[in-house]
């Protein structure tokens, strides 16, 4: 994923392993909470993911077809973690170091993708690989939102 250096709002082009633009976390720089659209490179929607109004701890929400997904920071625990709740399927936590981009993303102790800079050379950019079989926009619009909280 890679950040635009000037923008309105908080636009990133993801690309894929060949570097075309497959998906773009196109932000909403007008509205009151961080709001972003996932769009494919077609541009049409695939996620939205928006920060909640009221709530006591950090949260964001991803609204997808088919899937709806609440994420939130862990308040407790050594290491820093992210709990991703699923509207459909088995919920998912996110650990590692999120300030540097370098976290996994598991389902049941299972890894399902890993978020990382240490692939890159070039300022603002980090990979996100996906295993085989997982939901590359859902994985894709987490990155986003956790992106985002962290950001904030």
């Amino acid at each position: 994923m890679r950040e635009k250096l000037l923008s309105i709002g908080d636009d990133s082009w993801i690309e894929d392993s060949n570097g075309r633009k497959a998906y773009k976390a196109n932000g909403k720089a007008v509205r009151v909470r961080d709001t972003f659209i996932l769009e494919d490179a077609s541009g049409q929607e695939v996620a939205k993911i928006q920060e909640k109004a009221i709530a006591l701890r950090d949260k964001m929400t991803i609204e997808m077809p088919g899937n709806n997904a609440t994420i939130m920071k862990r308040a407790v625990g050594i290491r820093d973690r992210f709990k991703i709740d699923l509207d459909n399927g088995p919920d998912l936590t996110a650990m590692g170091n999120f300030l540097e981009h370098e976290y996994t993303i598991e389902q049941d102790g299972t890894k399902v993708a890993e978020i990382s800079k240490k692939w890159f050379r070039i300022r603002d950019t980090y990979g996100v690989e996906v295993e085989q079989g997982a939901n590359i926009p859902l994985i894709l619009a987490i990155t986003v939102a956790i992106d985002s909280l962290v950001g904030d």
